[in-house]
């Protein structure tokens, strides 16, 4: 069974966005997916350990519903959402990927040399998780915010430390696929 497999255009996309950016400004609550990761954490108990977890996890139960939202979404955009044609990719990135091991480059758009069950089962994949997990973790803490919390409300709200923010994350996304990916493969 096969739906929509083009991208909605900015003009739907766009307007939905901002609809649920003003459900959570309406009901106070912010949009990131940080968050998230804090309840998690204090549902599992880290507040016997760290302070910071101290909180009263149940008034973050939309945190809960988010997570399970996007992971619902995720499914259905990759069961029926999905577009089943070759990634169109520009031959020298084709060439820049082989050589850096990722093999039948575009077409998929998750690499199996990456994406798979195998590779992040692997000792190296399985490095690669947990380092790449405490420093998102980290980063997201030492920035107040994750990407979307800082990109979708921070910027759309003119804060100056969302804005610093996003240059940061920019910043970090090129030296991760300039300088470090090709290190890892």
């Amino acid at each position: 069974m096969e739906f929509i497999t083009q991208p909605w255009p900015w003009y739907v996309a766009g307007p939905i966005i901002a609809f649920i950016m003003f459900l959570l400004y309406y009901f106070g609550e912010r949009f990131g997916v940080s968050s998230n990761l804090e309840t998690f954490c204090t549902i599992g108990g880290a507040g016997k350990f760290i302070d910071y977890f101290k909180i009263d996890w149940k008034k973050n139960t939309w945190n809960l519903i988010f997570v399970l939202g996007a992971i619902l979404g995720g499914f259905i955009a990759t069961h029926w959402l999905s577009s089943s044609e070759i990634v169109d990719l520009n031959p020298q990135t084709v060439q820049d990927l082989a050589a850096i091991g990722v093999k039948n480059a575009g077409d998929s758009y998750l690499p199996d040399e990456i994406f798979s069950v195998d590779a992040m089962l692997s000792f190296k994949g399985f490095l690669i998780l947990i380092l790449g997990g405490v420093l998102v973790g980290f980063g997201a803490r030492w920035a107040g915010g994750c990407t979307s919390g800082h990109a979708i409300v921070g910027l759309s709200n003119l804060e100056l430390p969302s804005l610093i923010s996003v240059i940061g994350f920019f910043i970090g996304g090129l030296i991760m696929i300039w300088l470090i990916l090709p290190l890892i493969f």
